[in-house]
Formats: C-alpha cells, structure tokens, sequence
C-alpha cells in the first residue's frame, strides 16, 4: 500500500531537480563572457557557470 502512495505523489506535480532555482532572465552576457574562447570540458564548464550564477546573485535557495 505504501508503494501506490509513492506512485501517486510521483505522478502528481514534479518538483525541480536540485535545491536551486536560476534565473537568467534579463542577461545580456554572451557565452564567451562566461566560459571564454578556448574549448573547455564539461567539469571546467560547469564551474564556471556556477562561479557565473554566484557572482551574479542569480541562485535562490529553495
């Protein structure tokens, strides 16, 4: 029985992946202000996008 309640709240409203909310309405950087011009890999990418988000305040704790 516990298993079709588990069901039914799944199948309902899904919630955001993750404890933050971004928000990048508005911007007008490029991708190149953010990551830069050389290729980079993922891992590299995701720091700086991170690093981006944090200085820029656009991040909500939910």
């Amino acid at each position: 029985m516990a298993k079709a309640r588990k069901r039914k709240r799944a199948k309902g409203s899904k919630k955001a992946f993750g404890g933050y909310s971004i928000s990048f309405k508005g911007r007008k950087d490029t991708l190149e202000s953010v990551f830069g011009s050389v290729p980079i890999g993922p891992s590299v990418m995701t720091k700086k996008l991170w690093t981006y988000v944090k200085r820029k305040k656009l991040g909500k704790r939910r």
